[in-house]
């Protein structure tokens, strides 16, 4: 690098020696312009092959991904800039002052004569374009009243305007109507469609080119312009008019152009001058540009060296690697802040053992929690502050039925669904504070309601603030507590009424058997009704009792693995002498459908009942119908009872298996009670619907072992 800075400012040297030498004698530059040139060549191309090595091993190094290249870069390039743009300002002023030294050198009258007579050629010109162009705008005004022009009335306005040629083209370039004063002359050329707009825009457009279509050379002059009117219909149309530029005027214009560039020939040398000035000049540029270069190279490895040592240190600590880093033997700002970099890794790496420590801790708490609230059976729902959904757990979306997707962007104030639950919460809050429980009851799709029992907690505003809600559903609960009740009335009365209702019975019989011999006629028969009253609706009072003593004390199943279709085929043995047609769609078979794990006793009782209550809904309808399907569906088995009788009323959809709660004129309501019973013991489901008519609608489990094991 130091040689070729040494050869570099000898070479300068003798470039400023040859350039002062050149300007002080002229013979002396004329006798050694080609010594000049080959010399000055030289050193363009050694400054051009010491820069590009520079450049190529600092663009291989770049290419190789060397850490610190692109800083190195950016040094080099801020650097050389900052002695660039002084050198090119005063290389600027240089080149101007040198260039207009050398235009002094030469007469100006010659030049400024003939670009006079330029000039006065292109005034005529544009007098004749001027003169030529308000002509067609005449022309134009009288051809504006007209829808049609012959080519009589073109070619008088032609001869009036003193053109050579007169053409009525459309706004597309169509030629509508052409005169000309020559016969046997040439179509006049089309102009384009950029010049009609342009003609149509304005008030006109005077042209002026070369005759070509004509045959032999001169100038043509042609004019432009809109007209105006011919109905509303018509589209927009050009008038043209050219005229040949006279050939004395042509000529004249030829013969000053040709003095002009006879002149510049003249002044060949001046250029040669200027360029061998420029090129020096250059020269001189290119080598304070090399120098910069050169020195940029120095002060970048100098001050790329510490901070290339931060940044690979930083990049090492955004990996995560803390090891402390070399440092620069220097008392200056730059070594002190390569000591403190390798200060403050050490206490990162402290804290990020730490850190980690306290993430570790954080993240089980976090999803021990997490696991909990997977694994509750009630439903949990977080809320900011603005009411928006932030978190739910399964127990929520099993108990509503609901993936809840999309509700993380809308307030609970405008929840497409869940409106009940929505209400509820907000009331609860704005009602009761910030702790609160609430029984509300939803509705389902199937009209069952759904109870639940809701409790609300505000969150501290420590924590950021916000609301969890906890709901559980009370259904079966509330279910199972009025089955419970009903079975102690069901004891209660088997014990308070039954007893009494025998010795009655009795008592009544045998004020029969004593009286019957004492009385005669209407005393008689008097004594015979109320005897049999009292026995029957004693009875009757008999019957009832054993039925709530049967819902009362309706034994345990006895669980074994059960063909469904076989007990379903015995069962409608018992319905052939049916009113209504009972079809199975589609008839399924043992192999079909796996045996479901049941007590056949209780089971067949189960579809006694179903089959009953669909064949009483069918009293009324002729064309009475009853259809059983069945079918798997996962661990279980599905039977649906479906009939075209009315259907259950909504108010006793409701209430359909509590006990005492039936439409028919007699009976205890008790039916559908113990078959929910029944069917509840069996670890299964059931619900009523109306779909086109009552739908019952029981699922059994299947005998698995796991089946038989949750039961």
């Amino acid at each position: 690098m130091r040689v070729a800075l040494a050869v570099v400012a000898a070479l300068g040297a003798i470039l400023l020696f040859l350039l002062a030498s050149a300007s002080a004698n002229t013979a002396l530059f004329a006798e050694n312009y080609p010594w000049l040139l080959a010399i000055n060549g030289a050193a363009a191309v050694a400054l051009v092959v010491l820069v590009g090595l520079q450049l190529r091993r600092l663009r291989r190094d770049f290419r190789n991904g060397v850490f610190g290249s692109r800083l190195k870069s950016r040094l080099l390039l801020m650097l050389s800039l900052m002695a660039v743009l002084p050198g090119a300002l005063v290389y600027g002023v240089s080149m101007q002052f040198a260039v207009k030294s050398i235009d002094s050198w030469f007469d100006v009258r010659v030049d400024a004569a003939l670009e006079g007579g330029l000039n006065l050629g292109r005034s005529v010109l544009e007098t004749l374009q001027a003169e030529l162009l308000a002509k067609a705008r005449d022309a134009a005004l009288d051809l504006g009243d007209a829808a049609f022009v012959s080519p009589s009335r073109l070619n008088r306005l032609r001869e009036q305007a003193g053109a050579q040629t007169a053409t009525l083209l459309t706004l597309s370039g169509q030629v509508l109507g052409s005169s000309s004063g020559e016969m046997g002359a040439f179509m006049p050329s089309i102009p384009s469609p950029s010049q009609l707009r342009a003609a149509r825009g304005g008030r006109g457009l005077a042209l002026i080119g070369d005759v070509g279509d004509a045959g032999g050379g001169g100038l043509m002059l042609r004019a432009l312009a809109p007209v105006s009117g011919g109905g509303l219909n018509l589209d927009p149309r050009i008038l043209q008019l050219t005229l040949a530029v006279p050939a004395s005027i042509a000529k004249s214009a030829e013969s000053v152009e040709a003095a002009h560039r006879d002149y510049q020939e003249l002044q060949l040398g001046r250029l040669g001058l200027k360029r061998i000035y420029t090129l020096t000049l250059t020269l001189a540029l290119l080598l304070a540009l090399f120098a910069a270069i050169a020195l940029a190279f120095f002060l970048a490895e100098r001050l790329a060296r510490p901070l290339l040592i931060l940044a690979e240190g930083t990049q090492a600590v955004a990996a995560g690697d803390f090891t402390p880093r070399a440092t620069v033997a220097a008392s200056d700002e730059l070594g002190v802040l390569t000591h403190s970099f390798n200060s403050m890794t050490h206490q990162l790496g402290e804290a990020r053992a730490q850190a980690e420590h306290h993430r570790q801790e954080t993240e089980a708490a976090q999803a021990y929690l997490e696991s909990v609230l997977a694994n509750l059976s009630a439903g949990v729902l977080a809320f900011d502050l603005r009411f928006r959904l932030r978190a739910a757990n399964r127990g929520a979306l099993a108990i509503l039925g609901d993936d809840l997707g999309g509700f993380e962007q809308t307030r609970l104030h405008d929840w497409p669904r869940h409106e009940t639950l929505a209400g509820a919460i907000l009331g609860g809050f704005a009602r009761r504070g910030d702790e609160w429980q609430e029984q509300l009851e939803i509705a389902r799709p199937d009209g069952i309601p759904q109870a639940l029992l809701v409790r609300g907690t505000a969150l501290p505003a420590a924590g950021g603030g916000g609301y969890v809600v906890v709901f559980d559903d009370i259904t079966r609960l509330i279910a199972a507590q009025r089955s419970a009740a009903w079975g102690e009335v069901a004891q209660r009365l088997a014990h308070e009424i039954k007893n009494p209702l025998t010795p009655i019975q009795l008592s009544a019989e045998r004020l029969q058997i004593k009286l019957a011999d004492q009385l005669t006629g209407a005393s008689r028969e008097l004594l015979d009704r109320a005897t049999q009253t009292i026995v029957s609706q004693v009875e009757a009072m008999k019957n009832m009792v054993n039925d709530f003593r049967d819902y009362a004390r309706t034994p345990l199943p006895q669980l074994a693995a059960v063909d469904l279709p076989v007990l379903l085929g015995e069962v409608l043995g018992l319905y052939e002498n049916s009113r209504a047609i009972i079809a199975v769609v589609p008839a399924p078979t043992s192999a079909a459908l796996p045996s479901v794990l049941a007590d056949a006793n209780q089971l067949r009782q189960v579809l006694h009942n179903v089959l009953t209550n669909a064949q009483d809904a069918l009293t009324d309808v002729a064309d009475a119908r009853i259809t059983i399907t069945m079918a798997q569906e996962g661990a279980r088995a599905r039977l649906t009872v479906k009939d075209n009788g009315p259907g259950f009323p909504p108010q006793i959809l409701s209430r359909a298996f509590e006990p005492y709660v039936t439409t028919k004129s007699k009976g205890t309501g008790l039916g559908l009670a113990i078959v929910k019973k029944i069917v509840d013991d069996h670890g299964g489901e059931i619900r009523l619907a109306n779909n086109h008519g009552g739908e019952v609608s029981i699922w059994l489990p299947l005998a698995t072992q796991d089946a038989a094991k949750r039961i």
